[in-house]
């Protein structure tokens, strides 16, 4: 074996395998399942209060895939824990057929439904969201004022 191999080998080999601390938060290291999801608002996002008194914001995305002669819709339901302000003002202010991005965590959680039957259901947590284009209606009703 070459010097130089025998002492790129030692370099790798001597590399500590611990685990680093993140230098970037205070916070300890999670594992979470992070989405991304493009699609249109079903509807205007809804204020909810939920049975501990907190207020969350509920809304679904639609989001088409396959051939337009086979197209098939899947539907996502998520939350948004904004707090009282412009932001979520301005969330509830997004119409119906709005195209938006959404960064979210997911996490898969049991439930028993009304038969006693345990059921799984996906969570999905807004972490942002981005509107990409508005409806084409409301569009040209704001050019025309």
């Amino acid at each position: 074996m070459s010097a130089f191999l025998r002492t790129a080998s030692w370099r790798i080999a001597a590399r500590p395998t611990a685990t680093v601390a993140r230098a970037f938060s205070s916070t300890p290291a999670r594992s979470v399942a992070r989405m991304q999801i493009i699609g249109h608002l079903a509807d205007t996002p809804e204020l909810k209060a939920t049975s501990t008194g907190h207020e969350i914001i509920r809304y679904s995305v639609a989001s088409n895939r396959g051939p337009a002669t086979n197209r098939q819709t899947d539907w996502f339901n998520i939350v948004s824990f904004e707090p009282e302000g412009a932001r979520r003002d301005y969330m509830q202010s997004l119409p119906k057929g709005t195209l938006v991005f959404v960064d979210a965590e997911a996490t898969m959680g049991t439930f028993e439904d009304s038969e006693g039957k345990v059921r799984s259901a996906m969570n999905i947590k807004q972490r942002s969201i981005e509107v990409l284009r508005r409806p084409a209606s409301e569009a040209h009703d704001e050019g025309s004022h």
